[in-house]
């Protein structure tokens, strides 16, 4: 019988927490925003024709009796439950971008009534700090559009993602003049590689284009660099799973984020769909998902998940 998810979503106020809430709602999610502390627990252990939906819940320093403490005592309580699989979210953000949130949506800061909004930020911070560093999944919104907010929602919690009784890995390029990937937990350099730009009928292309893929791989260190990516992530992928790690972000980048990243990530996506994870068996009911930060934000590359990859790696791309 699968384990019914549950998502306890906190962080700062103007981290996004709502959007957050409404993108699980839209993924099939009972959403719930601050109820009472006490009554987390009994939502989640509910027997009745809702609880067959997996459970998001709001919980902050908004919510009537808030202590970090008793939040991280109530998730033991569920985890404790072998009928429940629950995950704590953290959103967090700059303290500058959420002084300019304040600011611009003119809302006063839940913990800065009488004072200001930067006091109430500091306080939430300090109140928070130890939910955040027990988070099994920190977002970093700082840099995220509302789109792109709730793609990163969808590709964690919907479709194999939240089925998925392993380690979700999404798999992202990206080009280093517009800043790494916040979410990264492994960043990857293939700045070294044969450089496409230079190739004039090349450089309008993207790495998702066979001419491309192929001077990329001409590349003498190619195979060689692949190799020791997928040897480190069949050390790295069984221990994180070991440990209950439930979502690893690996980043590969270049220049531009337009040739070499993308085919990096291209070819280790293949590498992992066909092998169920490259460690083999001991991955079992891995999630994937691709994403192209820059091909993404011009509109060149969706976002792709497990049974695309596995199409794709059928079709030998």
């Amino acid at each position: 019988m699968s384990r019914r998810p549950v998502v306890m979503v906190s962080g700062l106020s103007g981290a996004g927490k709502s959007s957050i809430l409404r993108a699980l709602e839209d993924l099939g999610f009972e959403a719930i925003d601050n109820p009472p502390l006490d009554l987390v627990e009994t939502l989640a252990q509910r027997e009745d024709d809702r609880a067959e939906r997996p459970l998001a819940v709001g919980v902050d320093a908004r919510t009537s009796g808030f202590d970090a403490g008793a939040v991280l005592a109530s998730l033991e309580r569920l985890r404790a439950n072998p009928a429940l699989e629950p995950t704590l979210l953290f959103a967090r953000a700059d303290e500058t971008v959420l002084l300019r949130r304040f600011t611009e949506t003119r809302r006063r800061h839940p913990l800065a009534l009488d004072g200001s909004v930067a006091d109430g930020v500091a306080e939430e911070v300090r109140m928070t700090a130890a939910l955040a560093a027990a988070a099994e999944l920190v977002l970093d919104t700082t840099e995220l559009t509302p789109a792109a907010l709730r793609m990163v929602i969808e590709q964690r919690f919907g479709g194999e993602a939240r089925l998925s009784a392993g380690l979700t890995i999404s798999l992202v390029s990206f080009a280093y003049p517009e800043g790494l990937p916040r979410e990264a937990d492994l960043v990857l350099d293939a700045r070294f590689l044969r450089n496409p730009h230079y190739d004039l009928k090349l450089r309008p292309m993207t790495g998702l284009e066979p001419a491309v893929a192929d001077y990329v791989e001409q590349d003498p260190d190619f195979g060689r660099f692949l190799d020791c990516i997928v040897a480190l992530l069949t050390l790295l992928l069984p221990r994180f799973i070991a440990e209950g790690k439930k979502y690893a972000t690996v980043a590969v980048g270049c220049t531009g984020g337009r040739h070499r990243s993308v085919h990096v990530v291209e070819k280790l996506a293949s590498a992992l769909a066909v092998s169920q994870g490259a460690c083999g068996t001991c991955c079992g009911g891995l999630a994937l998902s691709v994403t192209h930060r820059e091909l993404a934000r011009q509109a060149l590359a969706p976002t792709r998940r497990h049974a695309d990859l596995e199409s794709s790696a059928d079709d030998g791309v």
